[in-house]
């Protein structure tokens, strides 16, 4: 996989004779695993490529802002687009996991990753945010809002507040973090490109993650609205869907006992889990020059799951020997009459 990518880190601090591919995979480091969480034979015609997509230096002289950037899908976009040249700025509430991330980044990349504290749910906390991210890197190019919360829950039991943790994370805080950059882009007449790491249930809605699925949902319309709106001041606005990613955080909380990842398995055509460095090749090109005219998109990257679990007919690659003894016998009549 990472053998095939043989650009070197020119900025690397250590081993310069290290390849890039080998060095991203060092950081991001689900990958590998995903392909012993599945015994389906289709696992290993899609084995998962997390060396960097993207020319060394792609995002050189541009700045990042990751909200949720210190652990999962949020560091390992940072870990790309740092490695890729990016100032990174990343954001979140815990700042010593956060700080811990950055330090790690900034080590083995060689660029600059800044740590600030961030409660997006408060309008006061996302100002001082873009404050000091000004402040330490200057307007960002490039802002990806990532932050998020979630748990199951039968619907009937959710509290209000329960209700009101979730939305205030996952579309509030992205409302908040967008007005208050986009605002300011705006006065300095600067364009940027934003996008939003949702989920395929944004689309369908889904039982036990009412809070996440209306949150989500309203992110993508957000996004869709202000790529038709905001364009003019030259900002893009692009959505990720991903499908099931094992990352600590996202699993300890939808799936403590690890019944429902087994499950998973049967229904992912490619068979098996996604990768953070997957999804991070993609948001690195949707951020990207190279994607300048892609705007008001929303990307599925979910290993054929939607599409699998949408076909109402899809479950027949379990027909049984009987049953399919009675549709030949069906078939050849048709075929008689």
């Amino acid at each position: 996989m990472a053998s095939t990518v043989m650009r070197r880190v020119s900025a690397f601090k250590g081993d310069l004779s290290m390849p890039l591919g080998c060095l991203h995979q060092r950081f991001i480091s689900c990958g590998p695993k995903v392909l012993l969480q599945s015994n389906l034979p289709q696992a290993g015609f899609f084995p998962p490529n997390e060396g960097v997509m993207l020319l060394p230096g792609s995002f050189k002289n541009k700045v990042a802002f990751i909200t949720g950037g210190g652990t999962g899908l949020g560091k390992g976009m940072t870990t790309t687009l740092s490695t890729l040249g990016a100032k990174c700025v990343i954001a979140s509430r815990k700042l010593d996991v956060l700080k811990q991330t950055a330090d790690e980044i900034s080590t083995q990349t060689g660029n600059e990753v800044y740590a600030v504290q961030c409660d997006v749910r408060d309008p006061s906390s996302v100002k001082a945010c873009v404050d000091e991210l000004v402040n330490v890197a200057g307007l960002p190019d490039v802002v990806i809002n990532n932050a998020a919360g979630n748990f199951i829950s039968p619907t009937e039991k959710l509290s209000a507040n329960a209700w009101k943790t979730i939305t205030d994370i996952v579309l509030n805080g992205t409302a908040y973090v967008t007005l208050e950059v986009g605002k300011r882009l705006i006065k300095a007449e600067k364009g940027a490109a934003f996008l939003a790491i949702t989920t395929i249930y944004a689309e369908t809605g889904t039982g036990f993650l009412v809070p996440s699925a209306s949150a989500k949902a309203g992110v993508e319309a957000l996004c869709k609205s202000l790529a038709a709106e905001w364009g003019r001041y030259g900002m893009r606005f692009n959505i990720i869907q991903p499908g099931p990613i094992k990352t600590k955080g996202a699993f300890s909380r939808l799936d403590p006992m690890g019944t429902f990842e087994k499950s998973l398995m049967g229904r992912i055509p490619t068979g098996r889990l996604g990768t953070p460095g997957e999804i991070a090749n993609l948001a690195a090109y949707l951020c990207s020059d190279y994607a300048s005219w892609v705007s008001g998109a929303t990307i599925r990257m979910d290993g054929g799951e939607y599409v699998s679990i949408a076909g109402e007919f899809n479950v027949l690659r379990e027909v049984t020997n009987e049953q399919w003894t009675v549709m030949e016998s069906m078939i050849r009549k048709t075929k008689g009459s």
